[in-house]
């Protein structure tokens, strides 16, 4: 039986449903510069990460004791 916090399939943070904490799996950039800020920011696999909730373009996630605000294409990038 699965927890809450376990998921079926990765899916990127984009799809993501607001408020529900996820763990990062991986990330997927094709760009080592957008790998290299994530992991700045502390997305890496094994963290766990909140989407808080959607802006225009992007959304504001919680990782670690931050908040940050990511645009889609960054959040594509993270696999949870």
């Amino acid at each position: 039986m699965l927890t809450d916090r376990e998921e079926v399939d990765a899916v990127s943070l984009w799809k993501a449903e607001e408020g529900r904490e996820y763990i990062i799996q991986d990330i997927s950039a094709d760009d080592q510069e957008v790998e290299a800020f994530l992991f700045t920011l502390g997305c890496y696999a094994g963290e766990p990460i909140t989407v808080v909730f959607r802006i225009s373009g992007g959304c504001v996630v919680s990782i670690k004791d931050g908040r940050y605000s990511i645009d889609k294409n960054l959040a594509k990038a993270i696999i949870v």
